[in-house]
């Protein structure tokens, strides 16, 4: 399979996997949406991806200064449009563990910020949607 090449496999129902380079990541809808609720659906997916990557930052930013992590904790929130129903904003928190040198406290803030999945937002790709016979 090209690295590059993420494929829809339909299933049962609602129930979509997507073959991407050696895994395959199972997807569903809320029952209210005509789902089974088996999996989280693509959007929980955006929602998981922003919040890992933030928290792979924050891991990675105090292991690369061999700060000890107990305690090092991330928590996303969202806020929805009344009207948009669109996300209008995220919050993301990073609680720090008990010791954390003061001196880093910005550096990790700013690395969180580097998320290579926010990234991705503020600048976003151009999309190409085409039919194949």
């Amino acid at each position: 399979m090209n690295p590059k090449e993420l494929k829809v496999v339909f299933g049962e129902n609602y129930n979509i996997d997507v073959a991407y380079k050696n895994f395959t990541v199972k997807t569903d809808q809320p029952v209210r949406d005509g789902g089974d609720n088996t999996a989280p659906s693509p959007f929980d997916y955006f929602l998981v991806s922003l919040a890992a990557c933030a928290g792979y930052y924050a891991l990675a930013f105090c292991k690369e200064r061999k700060i000890p992590t107990e305690g090092l904790g991330v928590t996303m929130t969202t806020e929805r449009g009344e009207v948009s129903k669109m996300i209008d904003k995220i919050s993301i928190a990073v609680d720090l563990p008990a010791g954390f040198p003061e001196k880093y406290r910005f550096a990790l803030l700013k690395a969180v910020d580097h998320c290579t999945v926010k990234a991705h937002l503020m600048r976003p790709p151009q999309f190409e949607v085409v039919a194949r016979p």
